[in-house]
């Protein structure tokens, strides 16, 4: 049987590395910084999106509304929508089994940081459509969550592969130096 040391016998160690701790910091200013918090990976592949998009507005010679900036006249506004996300027919369509229709373009700002990132924007159209209308589908259908996640296995491997691929190429876009206000895309 392997004894626990008591707290008491424990409390010098501990005690004995807080005052190394201190007198190295102290004394020879040693001590590391906290590490970093790891970066949640949707705020990073968000970022990369959002410096991809700005930077082909900023190419057509057009700037993404930000909150708290000044709004948009009605015609520069509807000339940024286009430019973001697209125009004419949509090229893209799902049809989900609560009866609803998502539709996406293939042109646009958003669309071309889509296909930088996920590297397949139709692949990632259809498998992000269905993995965020799951729990939809469920209450739908009346099944379970588990037994829906069930029937989409291949989408959410599908999803999964591609939103890797997309927290590499964000690392990358944001890693990389943008020349005065342009991003690489």
């Amino acid at each position: 049987m392997i004894k626990e040391p008591s707290t008491r016998s424990r409390r010098p160690v501990r005690l004995l590395a807080a005052v190394v701790a201190l007198a190295c910091a102290g004394l020879t200013g040693c001590t590391e910084r906290a590490p970093k918090a790891a970066a949640d990976p949707d705020e990073l592949i968000k970022a990369a999106t959002q410096r991809l998009t700005d930077a082909c507005l900023a190419r057509q010679g057009l700037v993404a509304p930000r909150s708290g900036k000044s709004r948009l006249s009605g015609a520069e506004a509807r000339r940024v929508d286009a430019a973001m996300f697209g125009t004419g027919p949509t090229e893209l369509s799902l049809a989900l089994p609560t009866g609803y229709v998502v539709r996406a373009h293939t042109d646009g700002c958003l669309a071309a940081a889509q296909q930088r990132l996920y590297g397949d924007q139709s692949g990632w159209f259809r498998a992000s459509v269905v993995v965020n209308n799951l729990r939809p589908e469920a209450a739908h259908t009346r099944r379970g969550l588990a037994e829906v996640r069930d029937r989409h296995r291949t989408e959410i491997a599908r999803w999964e592969k591609l939103r890797a691929h997309a927290l590499a190429e964000a690392t990358t876009v944001l890693n990389s130096p943008s020349p005065k206000g342009s991003s690489p895309a």
